[in-house]
């Protein structure tokens, strides 16, 4: 009897220090949810986010304030219903604490809203750059660290005007927030120095067919404004090559990411020369972008880019935004939002700190398209913006006036 009550104890003392110790793993172990596009037209535009992110786990070895970081991954299609029932499995079945994403702007908006319905999770944005998600109505638990669709434009409309000659354009683009954005971002600068847009054509995420709208190309532009990205930009490229076409164009950030920039065919050298703006320069003569580019490269990651995409760079942005966040607030995720909203963080492309809707204010590039030895296409720094703010250099009345950008907002024909 006393060795049976013995072996008794002894199995009961083993489960409870197992159960110690599981408790103890689960206090040790923070799980942080990535969402990305990665079914869609922008699905290289998705990995090439992943990618960012993984580099920036990398490097803080997947640990930050003290605690093992279990990634747990996700996938959209670029639309917002996607994009939520994917935050949502996160948070609710997988049970994160820290959400890092979506990629594509509509996600973003929509995915702001979830998060106002989830106050005790942090959502800190992967690449969705809509100006909403931020700007109107915002969640006090989501964060920016990648700033927007509008802000990326910023020094491109006046240049295309003053220094490319381009006086009358017609704009084709994706018909949804980060494009109406991009638009808007553009003619502000444009319209401001005298430009005409003549013509806007806004186009279905994942249009394969882009000869009806090749067709209702105003002949007397001096250029077109592309804002599509992913395979969208390949095969409205492909499309108005084997058309004859031979307007110059301006690039859309995303347009002339390196998502698009690698990709094969005649047209691709007919970009080089295209002036564009973003939050990302290829040829950037800067240290910390150099040791960020090698170390894209040192990674080894499958189907990688010459150098990191603005994809990659936004994710790698946020990820290391949350990384060392928690380093500062030693893992308490309760006290990660405060520190967020009030850090400055050191990334490859400059600082980055965040306004009272928690929205990053970074530099941002003007840059043309160049060919390099090697044959591979590459931004090529022409000009950097400093501290370039939501309302684009307009006060808060100003911007409120003129309102967000939309199909038919701003205009200037």
């Amino acid at each position: 009897m006393k060795s049976t009550k013995i072996r008794f104890c002894g199995t009961f003392l083993a489960i409870a220090l197992a159960g110690m110790g599981t408790a103890a793993h689960a206090q040790d172990t923070l799980k942080i949810g990535v969402l990305a596009t990665l079914e869609g037209a922008l699905t290289v535009s998705g990995q090439d986010g992943m990618r960012g992110m993984e580099l920036a786990m990398r490097q803080h070895n997947f640990t930050a304030g003290g605690k093992k970081i279990e990634v747990i991954r996700a996938s959209s299609t670029g639309q917002p219903d996607t994009a939520v029932n994917a935050a949502r499995k996160l948070v609710e079945q997988d049970k994160v604490a820290i959400l890092i994403g979506p990629l594509s702007g509509s996600e973003g908006i929509a995915v702001k809203d979830y998060a106002k319905t989830q106050p005790n999770v942090i959502f800190v944005n992967g690449s969705s750059a809509a100006q909403e998600t931020t700007l109107k109505d915002p969640a006090s638990n989501f964060y920016r660290f990648s700033t927007d669709g509008a802000q990326w434009s910023a020094g491109l409309g006046s240049y295309v005007y003053n220094d490319k000659g381009y006086k009358k354009v017609a704009v084709v683009a994706e018909d949804y927030s980060f494009p109406y954005a991009q638009v808007q971002g553009f003619m502000i600068e444009y319209c401001k120095a005298g430009g005409k847009v003549t013509d806007k054509q806004w186009v279905p995420l994942g249009t394969k067919d882009y000869s009806s709208v090749i067709a209702k190309l105003p002949s007397d532009v001096d250029a077109i404004y592309v804002a599509l990205g992913g395979s969208d930009a390949v095969n409205f490229f492909s499309q108005y090559e084997q058309s004859g076409g031979n307007k110059p164009f301006i690039g859309g950030s995303i347009t002339v990411d390196q998502t698009v920039l690698s990709y094969k065919g005649k047209r691709r050298d007919a970009l080089v020369g295209t002036p564009a703006a973003g939050p990302t320069a290829d040829s950037w003569d800067d240290a910390e972008w150099k040791k960020f580019v090698q170390a894209y490269r040192d990674a080894k990651f499958d189907n990688a880019y010459p150098t990191p995409g603005l994809f990659a760079h936004a994710y790698y942005v946020n990820t290391k935004a949350v990384l060392a966040g928690l380093d500062a607030v030693n893992g308490d995720v309760g006290k990660l939002g405060q520190q967020l909203a009030t850090m400055t963080v050191d990334t490859p492309t400059g600082p980055v700190k965040l306004d009272e809707n928690r929205n990053g204010v970074a530099n941002i590039f003007l840059t043309e398209v160049a060919k390099g030895d090697n044959g591979a296409l590459y931004n090529r720094v022409v000009k950097i913006t400093p501290n370039v703010t939501q309302t684009l250099g307009l006060s808060k009345d100003e911007f409120a006036k003129m309102g967000f950008g939309t199909r038919t907002n701003p205009e200037c024909k």
